[in-house]
C-alpha cells in the first residue's frame, strides 16, 4: 500500500489496511489489560512481558519489528513501555488500537492508585509506620535504578562526566527549567564528544500511519509544549495549569520510569499542590501495582491541593502525562527508519541517556533520601529492600511489603 508522495510505502495484510476494525480493538484491549494486570518489574520487565505475549504467543509481528519499535520508542521522550504498547496496539489495530493498549495497560494500576489516595484522606494515616516504609521502599527501588542506569547508559568516562556533571546542576538548580536545559547540553556534549555509529537499517514497521498524519501529530505535540505555557500564564486556571505541568513532564522525560520523578517533584512539590510526604508516599505504592510508573500521576491528581481533586483531578493528570507519548509514537513512526540510522542521533541520544542518570541520581537524594531517611533504622530497612532487589531478584511488589512491615515494626520498637 502506497500513501503517496507524502505517505510511506507499506505492505499490509488487508484486514489491518483499514486500521479500526472493531473486532481487533476489543482484542488489543483485552489482552493489554491483561499485561497491565499482572506486568510488574518496571520498564525493562514490561518489554519482556510484551515480547512474550505480542511476538513469541500471539505473533502479532516479528522480532525485527519488535526490536524497531522498542529501539523508536527507547529514542522519544516519555514511558518507553507505555510507548511500546500504543505502537503495538496501531500496529494491530490502527489509531483506537493504540489508545485501547494504552487504556488496557495503564488503567488497573491508575485506579489502584487512586484508590490508595482515596485511602490516605479517609483514613489519615499520614503518620503510620507502614506508610513510612513505603517511602523508605521508594529509597531502595530508585537505588537500584541508579546502578543498573549507570551501568549501562554511563559506562565510560565520557559519559559518566556528564552524569555526575547533570546530577551537580540537578541538585544546586533545582526547577523544572534546569531539566530541561541539563537534557539540551547533554544532546550538545554528546554531539561533541562522544562517538556515534549508525545504526543498522531494519525492515519498516507495517503501520497503517502516513507522513502527513505523522507530522500533524508532531506539530500539535510542539504547539501544545509552546502554548500551553504561555494559555497557563494568561489564563490563570488551576486546571490548566495542571495540565501543563503534567504534559510537560511526560514531554520532557528521557528514560521513562523512576526518570519522571525529579520533574514530577518539581512541578507539583515546588509550588506546594503536594506536599514532600505526600509525594513519596505515593511513590513507594507505585512500586507495589503493575503497569506503567507514570500512573503515579493518577495519585497526584488526586491528592493535589489546595484542595484534593479526586478523580477528576486524576483523569486530568493521567490524560496529560501520556498525551505526549500518543502524539510522539504516530509522529515518530512514518520517519523513524529514516532517522535512526543516522550518528549524530545516536551521539546526542547517549548524551541525554547519560544525563538522565544523572537527574535520577539528584532524585535519590532530594526528594527520596531526604524524605524517607531519619534515623539509623530507617538506612538498615533501606539497606534490605535494596539487597532483596539486587542481590535476590525479589519482585518489586514484595519488597514494598517487605518495607511497609519494616516500618511498622520499626514505629513500633521507636514508641
Amino acid at each position: 500500500m502506497s500513501n503517496g508522495p507524502a505517505g510511506v510505502d507499506q505492505k499490509l495484510p488487508t484486514d489491518r489496511a483499514s486500521g479500526q476494525k472493531f473486532p481487533d480493538v476489543l482484542e488489543v484491549l483485552g489482552v493489554a489489560t491483561r499485561l497491565g494486570l499482572t506486568s510488574f518489574g518496571g520498564p525493562v520487565a514490561h518489554i519482556g512481558y510484551f515480547r512474550e505475549e505480542y511476538v513469541a504467543r500471539r505473533k502479532w509481528l516479528d522480532e525485527a519489528t519488535y526490536v524497531d519499535l522498542v529501539a523508536l520508542c527507547q529514542f522519544l521522550p516519555g514511558p518507553a513501555s507505555s510507548q511500546v504498547g500504543i505502537a503495538i496496539g496501531i500496529t494491530r489495530a490502527g489509531l483506537l488500537g493504540g489508545v485501547a493498549a494504552w487504556l488496557g495497560f495503564t488503567l488497573p494500576s491508575a485506579i489502584a492508585l487512586v484508590a490508595f489516595a482515596y485511602g490516605l484522606r479517609v483514613l489519615e494515616v499520614a503518620d503510620a509506620g507502614w506508610l513510612h516504609g513505603l517511602k523508605v521502599a521508594a529509597v531502595a527501588v530508585v537505588a537500584l535504578a541508579v546502578w543498573g542506569m549507570a551501568r549501562a547508559l554511563a559506562p565510560d568516562s565520557g559519559r559518566a562526566t556528564i552524569a555526575l556533571l547533570s546530577a551537580i546542576g540537578a541538585l544546586v538548580w533545582s526547577t523544572g527549567a534546569a531539566q530541561v536545559v541539563i537534557i539540551a547540553a547533554a544532546a550538545l556534549a554528546g554531539l561533541r564528544f562522544l562517538p556515534g555509529t549508525a545504526a543498522a537499517p531494519t525492515t519498516r514497521a507495517p503501520v497503517p500511519v502516513g507522513r502527513r498524519l505523522g507530522v500533524f501529530m508532531l506539530v500539535l505535540f510542539f504547539g501544545l509544549l509552546l502554548a500551553l505555557p504561555i494559555a497557563r500564564q494568561l489564563v490563570g486556571a488551576q486546571a490548566l495549569a495542571v495540565f501543563d505541568s503534567f504534559f510537560r513532564a511526560g514531554s520532557l522525560v528521557f528514560g521513562g520510569g523512576h526518570v519522571v520523578l525529579p520533574l514530577l517533584q518539581a512541578e507539583v512539590v515546588a509550588p506546594g499542590w503536594v506536599t514532600g510526604e505526600q509525594f513519596v508516599a505515593g511513590y513507594g505504592a507505585a512500586q507495589a501495582v503493575p503497569g506503567p510508573l507514570f500512573t503515579f500521576a493518577a495519585y497526584l491528581g488526586a491528592v493535589m491541593g489546595p484542595r484534593p481533586n479526586g478523580v477528576a483531578g486524576a483523569a486530568l493528570a493521567l490524560m496529560a502525562i501520556f498525551l505526549p507519548s500518543f502524539l510522539l509514537v504516530v509522529g515518530a513512526l512514518p520517519f523513524w527508519s529514516a532517522i535512526r540510522g543516522r550518528s549524530g542521533f545516536q551521539q546526542a541520544l547517549r548524551g541525554i541517556n547519560a544525563a538522565v542518570v544523572g537527574l535520577l541520581l539528584a532524585a535519590l537524594y532530594h526528594p527520596v533520601w531526604t524524605s524517607a531517611i531519619r534515623s539509623p533504622a530507617d538506612v538498615g530497612l533501606a539497606l534490605a529492600a535494596f539487597g532483596l532487589l539486587a542481590f535476590w531478584k525479589a519482585p518489586a511488589w514484595l519488597v514494598v511489603v517487605f518495607a511497609a512491615g519494616g516500618g511498622t515494626l520499626v514505629s513500633l520498637v521507636a514508641r
